[in-house]
Order: C-alpha cells, then sequence, then structure tokens
C-alpha cells in the first residue's frame, strides 16, 4: 500500500511541475501576444481615425441633401433634422479625437 501511495504521489508531483512550467510558458507567450497585439493596433489605429473621419464626411452630405430637401420642401421640422444631423457629424469626429488621445497615439 505504502509503495503505491508514493507512486501516486510522486505522480502527482511531476504532474504540478509540468502544469507550473507550462502556465509559466503560457503567460510568457500572452505576454508577448498581447505586446504584439498593441503594436497591430497601434499600426492601423491611424487608417481607423481616418476611416471614422471619412464616414462623418459622408453623413455630412447626406445629412446636408436631406436637410436641403426638407427646407425646399417647406416641412417645419427642418431644424430638428438638421441639429440631429450636425450632432451625428460632430460625434464622429469628437470620438475619433477622444480615442486618439486616450490611447496616446
Amino acid at each position: 500500500m505504502r509503495k503505491r501511495m508514493k507512486k501516486v504521489l510522486g505522480r502527482w508531483i511531476t504532474a504540478l511541475l509540468m502544469t507550473a512550467i507550462s502556465i509559466g510558458e503560457i503567460f510568457a507567450q500572452g505576454k508577448a501576444g498581447i505586446t504584439n497585439a498593441t503594436n497591430e493596433v497601434k499600426g492601423y489605429f491611424d487608417v481607423g481615425v481616418d476611416l471614422t473621419y471619412a464616414i462623418g464626411a459622408v453623413v455630412g452630405l447626406v445629412g446636408a441633401v436631406k436637410v436641403y430637401n426638407k427646407w425646399s420642401n417647406g416641412e417645419q421640422d427642418t431644424a430638428k433634422v438638421a441639429s440631429s444631423w450636425f450632432g451625428a457629424c460632430i460625434f464622429l469626429v469628437v470620438v475619433a479625437t477622444i480615442l486618439r488621445g486616450f490611447f496616446k497615439v
């Protein structure tokens, strides 16, 4: 019975040591992976901000056309529609600028 206990205990200790070694390797790979992902995101961040500005410009043009059509037709809620479209454009520009400052890119 004692031999069997020693054998089982030896296997448990071996398993714990192997687990500890593999966890250390996983954490080392995880840190390198996170660093690599951070560098990748920083590389694409300027492109994303420029894309956000472009989307804001398109939204602004579409909004301007819609507001002009409402104004030309003499509809009463032109100011409401204009402020909502203008607010959407400002939101996109502000979000892109704040993200750039927040992540220090």
